[in-house]
């Protein structure tokens, strides 16, 4: 497939994924949807893919959707782009590897809500984040909703969500909204260096953990706690349990 809105590099097990339409701030379009979710078929059917990384290019990350395309919209229309979106995030949510955002500038609605769909955030100490949808008269339809109260609190997403404010990276620090903020030429570096520490774990158990963690999260903990007994007693004699506690006691690295 050609590509006329992402780039893809992958490097010793690291894809990154960019988002290049940098005259509209990278405006999530049709296209996108459609090349995001050839790229996940295309890296989930690559088992040396470990982590993924998205980012943006220029000042943006996302600056939200692109609004051009969605200003003629009717019902129907704008129905189904808000469920493409929000599969297409949810795919990304639940992908088999963890996804990090590595957000470089503005993630504005849309982009907020592309960067809460992956499993963390770190950002540029020039990143910016809001949900400004009710200053058009909207509300978040890729699931912004439901993940930044999850993420920050209801309290904080009612904030930035009813206010349409864009909040500092320190703010979004704060609320845990990111998890780590970098200078802007280390972002990447920073991003692709976590990446490269997750790489070297057991990639089944960085499966399980990030499964349980997304599951049991909506369950009642009891069943939660019952979920992790259970995948946790599923990784013995696997083979890679077995060669991480052997490496351990061995004072050497795994050989997965």
């Amino acid at each position: 497939m050609e590509y006329k809105v992402l780039k893809l590099d992958v490097d010793h097990g690291i894809a990154t994924i960019t988002i290049n339409r940098p005259e509209v701030l990278n405006a999530l379009n049709t296209n996108f949807f459609v090349e995001m979710n050839f790229v996940l078929d295309h890296l989930e059917e690559d088992p040396s893919i470990k982590a993924v990384i998205l980012t943006g290019v220029d000042k943006a990350f996302v600056a939200g959707a692109d609004i051009a395309e969605m200003t003629d919209m009717n019902y129907d229309q704008a129905r189904s782009f808000s469920l493409t979106g929000q599969d297409t995030f949810y795919r990304i949510a639940h992908f088999r590897t963890p996804v990090i955002a590595a957000v470089n500038g503005f993630a504005l609605g849309g982009g907020c809500e592309l960067a809460m769909a992956c499993d963390f955030r770190i950002a540029s100490n020039k990143a910016k984040f809001s949900q400004p949808e009710v200053s058009l008269g909207l509300i978040p339809g890729y699931a912004g909703t439901q993940r930044l109260s999850r993420i920050a609190g209801i309290s904080n997403a009612l904030y930035m969500i009813l206010s349409g404010d864009m909040i500092t990276v320190e703010d979004a620090l704060r609320m845990g909204l990111v998890q780590k903020v970098t200078e802007p030429e280390e972002l990447l570096p920073e991003a692709k260096a976590l990446a490269g520490r997750i790489a070297t774990k057991g990639p089944i158990a960085v499966k399980k953990a990030k499964e349980v963690i997304r599951a049991g999260f909506h369950m009642d903990f009891s069943e939660a706690s019952r979920l992790e007994a259970e995948e946790f007693a599923s990784l013995f004699g696997n083979g890679e349990s077995g060669e991480g506690m052997k490496a351990f006691l061995e004072k050497r690295k795994p050989n997965w």
